[in-house]
């Protein structure tokens, strides 16, 4: 009798002393046991990771190669599609803090990721600068720094993004623009002078550019609050590991909401801006109009990748905060409250030092 296949995605580590789960150990290639220290090393690919044609996934996205089933459980208060493992014990939704119920959770096919970068700071570290971040806050609420104390509120997450690679050509037309100065009198009587003004000569220019668009970077997920910033959202792409299931043992992985279809949009728009870059450094000059550009993409290919974020979810009077660390490199970015107590009392406290200094300089 053949045996079910078992999914990539949600095969169990368990220690093989105590049973225990194991966990993927950021800055490593091992999986850790809490319990008992016990460390496995995960097993080199043997293979890269590979660059999917685009054409015949835009062309037929219900196709199931590269693909499998993974088990999610979707946010009713903000959206975010999560998968949670068996034995990952908070059911919560790490962007929002909402409670995710384990009965909705439903079986559905993804793309499976063709890398990931695998976590190099550790919950720890993370909460330790959230910690220094939120200490050095004025006027922050005292359950702010309350909830600092507690590492639970620090989440860690394995985002999805797309990312796109292709060869452009394009062909411009526009202006190439050079500064020159004439000197001018403005002004009259003992107020007149003589002044430099700059002034732009244009000249046409037409050509083409031509190159390889490399890891054009597309976020692969939306969710109605909880938007990761583009301040912590910068990794290193060449750390990225071949897919392995491995490194996301004791994390959250969010899955893609935001089609590959829609994806690819997103990064021809890149494409394009590119495009125009390019063309404004081959137009050369002071300054530069580009009026039109035709652009082509070619041997478009394109991977699904995870990448690493801490993520803390904070209510503070019927509002929620997120604050992002990037698990990469430790460069945080968050929204935070202010308290209206602390603030009303300091102004109140500069209101009557006033008051007092010109009561006593009356006497």
């Amino acid at each position: 009798m053949q045996q079910p296949k078992q999914q990539k995605s949600e095969l169990k580590k368990s220690c093989v002393n105590c049973g225990a789960e194991l966990r993927y150990a950021p800055g490593t290639t091992s999986l850790k046991c809490d319990y008992c220290g016990y460390v496995q090393e995960i097993e080199p690919a043997e293979t890269t990771f590979e660059e999917l044609e685009l054409k015949p996934y835009l062309e037929k996205l219900g196709s199931q190669s590269h693909s499998e089933e993974i088990t999610m459980l979707q946010c009713k208060s903000c959206g975010a599609e999560q998968h949670i493992e068996e034995n990952y014990k908070s059911l919560h939704c790490v962007y929002c803090g909402s409670p995710l119920i384990i009965e909705d959770a439903k079986k559905e096919s993804w793309i499976l990721p063709g890398a990931v970068l695998p976590f190099q700071i550790n919950q720890q570290k993370a909460h330790q600068i959230f910690k220094k971040w939120v200490k050095g806050l004025w006027f922050a609420p005292n359950d702010l720094k309350k909830a600092a104390i507690d590492p639970q509120f620090t989440k860690g997450l394995y985002a999805p993004y797309w990312t796109f690679d292709a060869q452009l050509y394009a062909d411009y037309s526009g202006q190439r623009g050079e500064y020159y100065y004439v000197t001018k009198t403005v002004g009259s009587g003992k107020n007149k002078r003589t002044v430099r003004e700059r002034r732009t000569r244009w000249y046409p220019a037409s050509g083409n550019v031509s190159g390889f668009v490399d890891d054009t970077l597309i976020k692969a997920s939306k969710q109605r609050s909880g938007v990761i910033p583009s301040k912590v959202a910068h990794w290193n792409l060449k750390n990225l590991k071949p897919f392995d299931s491995s490194f996301l043992a004791g994390f959250v992985t969010e899955k893609y909401t935001i089609p590959l279809h829609d994806g690819h949009l997103g990064a021809t728009k890149e494409a394009r801006n590119i495009a125009d870059n390019w063309a404004r450094r081959d137009i050369g000059g002071d300054t530069q109009r580009v009026h039109s550009i035709d652009m082509k993409l070619s041997d478009e290919t394109f991977k699904h990748i995870l990448l690493p974020i801490y993520v803390s979810a904070y209510k503070f009077k019927g509002t929620r905060y997120n604050f992002f660390i990037n698990g990469q490199t430790g460069t945080l970015s968050g929204k935070r409250p202010y308290s209206f107590w602390k603030i009303f009392f300091l102004v109140l406290g500069i209101l009557l030092i006033i008051g007092t200094i010109i009561y006593i300089s009356n006497l």
